[in-house]
């Protein structure tokens, strides 16, 4: 597994990168030699933030963890990340084949340019036909209230997003 390590308003030292790059490597049992991890450290007023994202055709599996403590943060995330795999791994094998994990995804990029209110973050990302129940499970994995994604069934774009009573609800296109 390749590990990116990243730090925002932090320092990462390089006993932290060894660290971080020591506890993620035990996901390699998971996923494929080539499958790519990436590891956001960061430091805001007293919080500590670890966010993992690690990126397979099929979507992503994210955890993130806000402490007093980047150690505990680490600890934390690692076995959230762990415990959503394990839980949903079933499901990922069933839906996913065996060679299915890979670096692309997403694009992200900040834009600053205009004052008052405006897009702060501009998140691009390659959308992959699925059915509802498919984009439910990685809607779940990526630990969001909504999730976009192609129909498989129509081909149009859908949002499906959680409601305040735990169901889900799904908008559709009207054309």
């Amino acid at each position: 597994m390749r590990i990116s390590i990243n730090g925002k308003n932090i320092e990462v030292s390089d006993y932290l990168k060894d660290l971080v790059t020591r506890k993620v490597s035990k996901l390699d049992k998971y996923f494929p030699e080539d499958t790519e991890a990436h590891v956001m450290l960061a430091v805001e007023r007293n919080r500590h933030i670890v966010e993992v994202t690690i990126p397979y055709s099929g979507g992503i599996i994210r955890g993130e963890e806000v402490s007093g403590d980047m150690y505990a943060s680490i600890d934390t995330v690692l076995a959230k990340v762990e415990k959503q795999i394990t839980r949903h791994r079933t499901k990922l094998e069933k839906n996913l084949r065996a060679d299915a994990f890979a670096k692309d995804f997403a694009d992200y990029q900040d834009d600053d340019d205009e004052e008052e209110r405006r897009v702060v973050r501009v998140k691009r990302f390659s959308i992959k036909p699925m059915d509802v129940e498919e984009a439910i499970l990685q809607m779940e994995l990526l630990g969001h209230s909504f999730y976009v994604f192609e129909n498989a069934e129509d081909g149009q774009v859908n949002v499906l997003y959680q409601r305040k009573d735990g169901n889900y609800g799904l908008i559709e296109p009207e054309r």
